[in-house]
């Protein structure tokens, strides 16, 4: 039986090295290629049913952890979570990832990312999203309606090119209602002055959407606001954050949007409360519903944070929960 024990191995470098300079091995001319140093494009598609579905990377975000990331748990417990999914020490790792639902009949994208305004500033970090649906082979200007989850700007931004023109001038721009009527109130606008994180939600929203009022239909909870796309009411992290099932034929998925931020730490630990939470709370209590419905269906979930390609299914583990990421399929 062949023994792969380290003096073996090290003592096979050692021999491949001295080949490769004696001559006997790969020379420099044909050992290697120029590195790429660029990534593959990010897209990823599925089916649910006639409908065939497109999760778009719009990158990820790694940044050091605030101390308050986690508002209700000790800095040194969310980094132990860090650590133990094998982030970088001491950061956070933060994925974003819109989808693309082809009905047949309307080109439909939840959600738009962080927008291109972004990409050059954080090196190609984030803002991907236009030019990974350039590489699945999607014209902007095909896409028929772009459905929001909520108002927060890696939701949002992605509406507008970096001049400021629209991304997809062509598509119908639909908000909840409730989320639109938060986010628009000046009065609220005016009480979030001494909180830095919730002032710049409300400018940014005023940036974004300035002019687009007639371009913007608002829409309730538990209706199907397109082909075979309903919505569901998951308030708490905003309070109009919506999730989605997207149904056809007897195929179902849930696209969660943000009923939690990063599995890593809010799926494992539900009764956590992220910073960026409205009403922490309300979205604990949301966590925990809706989680508890996806367990119980055996649904497939989507989830905007997930690690891409953002496909699994959510078990019951005790009190909490845990994410099984589905195998990827080199199929439609």
């Amino acid at each position: 039986m062949t023994d792969l024990n380290r003096r073996h191995l090290l003592a096979g470098a050692a021999t491949f090295g001295a080949a490769a300079v004696t001559g006997f091995g790969p020379t420099a001319a044909n050992a290697s290629v120029p590195q790429a140093g660029t990534q593959a494009p990010g897209f990823y598609r599925y089916k649910v049913g006639s409908y065939e579905c497109t999760s778009i990377n719009d990158g990820a975000r790694t940044f050091p952890m605030p101390d308050k990331f986690v508002v209700n748990a000790p800095k040194e417990e969310a980094l132990a979570a860090g650590e133990a999914a094998y982030m970088p020490k001491g950061m956070v790792t933060v994925p974003f990832n819109p989808q693309l639902i082809n009905t047949g009949s309307k080109l439909v994208l939840i959600d738009t990312g962080n927008g291109v305004a972004n990409l050059e500033p954080s090196k190609g970090a984030v803002g991907r999203t236009l030019q990974n649906l350039q590489a699945a082979g999607v014209d902007p200007k095909s896409i028929d309606v772009v459905l929001l989850s909520h108002l927060h700007p890696d939701h949002t931004n992605g509406i507008r090119l970096a001049d400021g023109a629209l991304a997809f001038p062509n598509a119908e721009i639909m908000v909840p209602g409730k989320d639109w009527e938060f986010w628009t109130s000046e009065d609220n606008a005016a009480k979030a002055e001494s909180n830095a994180m919730m002032k710049n939600y409300f400018a940014n929203v005023k940036k974004t959407f300035a002019g687009l009022e007639s371009k913007v239909t608002k829409y309730e909870w538990g209706k199907e606001v397109a082909p075979g796309i309903t919505s569901i009411a998951t308030p708490g992290h905003t309070p109009g954050h919506t999730s989605f099932a997207v149904a056809s034929g007897d195929s179902k998925v849930l696209i969660q949007s943000d009923v939690t931020n990063i599995p890593e730490f809010f799926l494992r630990n539900p009764n956590w409360h992220v910073v960026f939470d409205t009403d922490a709370a309300l979205a604990q209590e949301t966590r925990h519903k809706f989680y508890d419905m996806a367990a119980a269906e055996k649904a497939t979930v989507i989830g905007f944070h997930f690690t891409f390609p953002s496909v699994g299914h959510v078990e019951k583990d005790g009190a909490k929960y845990r994410l099984i990421p589905s195998a990827w399929n080199p199929t439609i």
